[in-house]
């Protein structure tokens, strides 16, 4: 199922505003969170429109959590962080996704929660091209 307002399903223009993408997963697609204020940012987006990870089978659950293990071990690798955040929101935006924010000891936010949009770092097209070639290398994606 897809919802045409829905920047995950459509991809494209929608997502292009805040997202980068990376590949495919088996559970979803993989996107650079275009504000980088914490190197490394990235977000798993479900394949399908569903609201809650309640919504989906266990098989899928697993799955979906067996990719956002695999990518927070790119990230530590990729990236060293101290610790990496992970958040599911969607209280207006109803599509299950997970935002991996790797976390730097004595950067920004450390030891609070991490802001949704803070609007500090932003990338050029070519650096998040780079990102996402390194991450399609390591994900195998």
């Amino acid at each position: 199922m897809k919802d045409n307002n829905c920047a995950y399903c459509m991809q494209g223009e929608l997502v292009e505003k805040f997202g980068y993408p990376v590949g495919k997963m088996p559970s979803g697609y993989l996107y650079i969170f275009k504000e980088q204020s914490k190197m490394g940012r990235l977000i798993l987006a479900y394949k399908d429109h569903v609201s809650e990870i309640v919504d989906i089978s266990d098989e899928d659950r697993n799955q979906f959590f067996a990719d956002i293990n695999k990518v927070a071990k790119a990230i530590h690798k990729i990236f060293s962080p101290s610790k990496v955040n992970y958040g599911m929101y969607g209280d207006t935006g109803c599509h299950l996704h997970m935002h991996l924010v790797p976390k730097y000891e004595g950067g920004d936010e450390w030891g609070s929660t991490f802001t949704m949009n803070p609007e500090k770092k932003y990338l050029k097209e070519n650096e998040y091209e780079e990102m996402a070639k390194i991450l399609r290398k390591e994900l195998k994606i």
